[in-house]
């Protein structure tokens, strides 16, 4: 375990872009078992919430991946002392322990070279403001997948009373008599918005209502943890959130809940690839907009003591129409490697995104590989080829990356996929995982 003094040793340079490669040899049937990961999209926000206490925050489950270790660095400048336990690890679903304790807030300013580097680091802002009365957070950076306005959760913080003000790329935020309650409506559901200001509230004096709230798994992980802190939160899982303020929020020990993305990811490249797989840790009720959709393609999904069982016993793929939706529906972040899968399909897929613009960069690395992809406005139109042949692809985001590599271990012959950094935001020693599983897959340093 580190000192506790800052962040971790463990973290250092992890958050440099890396030029590895990924080497894949595709055409391997995987059997085995995979450890399902922490969720990197309820992780974030859960160290985030240590600015609200000035006791220490305690996070099982913490995946090893480079936005956590971006974070870590952001929180680090906050004042936040954090402490590591354990490596995590392919052979253990266990993951690492973080202990995050913001007795006092050093500085106020997330600054542009932090926050740039990472859009999930904006959630600072709601904790800051609610703690310290102040807050200065650059507009954040991430992914090239098109604008995701921070408008919701200005707002929302206005309507607890903050007085906000953009000025030379900076979100400035002030609250010099504490936040109080409120109600606010989101135009649109946010993910991030809602726990912003959920975290926030949390703090405000009174009660706060928050409408049409998104209610994805990693919102109510973040809630329950709060609740664990103190807070006092009614209606988990709607869409309808209120939030009794308190005076203080003291320590806690949380577990963060499993990565239904990974679980997804490692579930359609079985399917794409053949053979058994447990996904060790996952829930089955996290991806059940998921499951229904590979079973219709052929793919057997069945719940175990342990976690998930996926096969495919080499028939063909049938074909699918999904359109991507906000939770429950089917995840955003699920689509490119839906879409590399269905390239296989015997038939005609209709894939729609409907959450975020030019989500299909993927499409014309995909097509180097020998798909047949036409895109029509927010849908793209597959028809399945008999064999995807393995090239060289180059990642554009982190979906988009995972993606490549599902087709790249199904497809004939060699695929190597540049850009990997992309990958190493949100999957957690990917390579080691598949190849205890018969892949053939190597990072190659450049």
């Amino acid at each position: 375990m580190s000192d506790g003094t800052g962040p971790p040793h463990q973290f250092r340079g992890v958050t440099e872009k890396r030029m590895d490669r990924i080497l894949i040899r595709g055409g391997n049937r995987l059997n085995g078992e995979i450890p399902i990961s922490g969720a990197k999209n309820a992780g974030l926000p859960l160290m985030v919430a240590s600015l609200l206490s000035d006791e220490p925050l305690i996070l099982d489950y913490i995946p090893h991946l480079a936005d956590i270790s971006q974070l870590a660095e952001i929180l680090g400048v906050l004042g936040v002392r954090i402490a590591l336990d354990g490596n995590g690890g392919a052979e253990a679903a266990s993951g690492r322990t973080l202990i995050l304790t913001a007795r006092e807030i050093a500085d106020t300013t997330a600054p542009y070279d932090l926050v740039r580097k990472m859009r999930a680091s904006f959630f600072v802002l709601g904790p800051l403001l609610a703690r310290s009365g102040k807050a200065k957070v650059s507009l954040p950076g991430g992914c090239a997948i098109g604008p995701r306005p921070v408008d919701f959760h200005i707002k929302g913080l206005e309507a607890l009373g903050a007085t906000i003000h953009l000025e030379e790329g900076y979100v400035i935020a002030q609250a010099n008599d504490g936040l109080t309650g409120g109600h606010y409506r989101f135009p649109h559901v946010s993910v991030g918005a809602t726990e912003n200001v959920m975290m926030a509230a949390s703090l405000a004096k009174g009660e706060t209502l928050l409408e049409n709230c998104a209610i994805e798994p990693e919102v109510t992980d973040l809630a329950h943890c709060l609740i664990a802190m103190g807070a006092k939160i009614e209606g988990l899982g709607t869409r309808t959130l209120r939030i009794e303020g308190q005076p203080r929020l003291h320590g806690a020990r949380h577990s963060v809940l499993p990565d239904r993305i990974e679980t997804g990811t490692y579930a359609m490249t079985v399917a794409a690839v053949g053979g058994e797989v447990e996904l060790v840790g996952a829930r089955k009720e996290l991806i059940n907009a998921v499951i229904p959709i590979l079973e219709s393609m052929g793919v057997h999904i069945t719940e175990t003591n342990r976690g998930v069982h996926v096969s495919r016993n080499g028939a063909h793929l049938e074909p699918v129409d999904v359109t991507t939706d906000p939770y429950p529906g089917f995840p955003t972040d699920l689509q490119a490697q839906l879409m590399a899968l269905v390239c296989q399909a015997k038939g005609v897929s209709h894939i729609t995104e409907t959450i975020f613009e030019n989500r299909f960069m993927h499409v014309p690395e995909l097509a180097r590989m020998g798909a047949d992809i036409r895109v029509e406005g927010q849908t793209a139109i597959v028809t399945g080829v008999e064999r995807l042949k393995g090239a060289p692809v180059m990642a554009t985001d982190l979906r988009a990356s995972v993606g490549l590599v599902l087709a790249g271990l199904a497809a004939e012959g060699e695929t190597i996929v540049n850009r990997v950094y992309h990958l190493d935001r949100g999957f957690e020693r990917l390579e080691e995982k598949l190849g205890r599983c018969g892949a053939s897959i190597e990072r190659v340093k450049v």
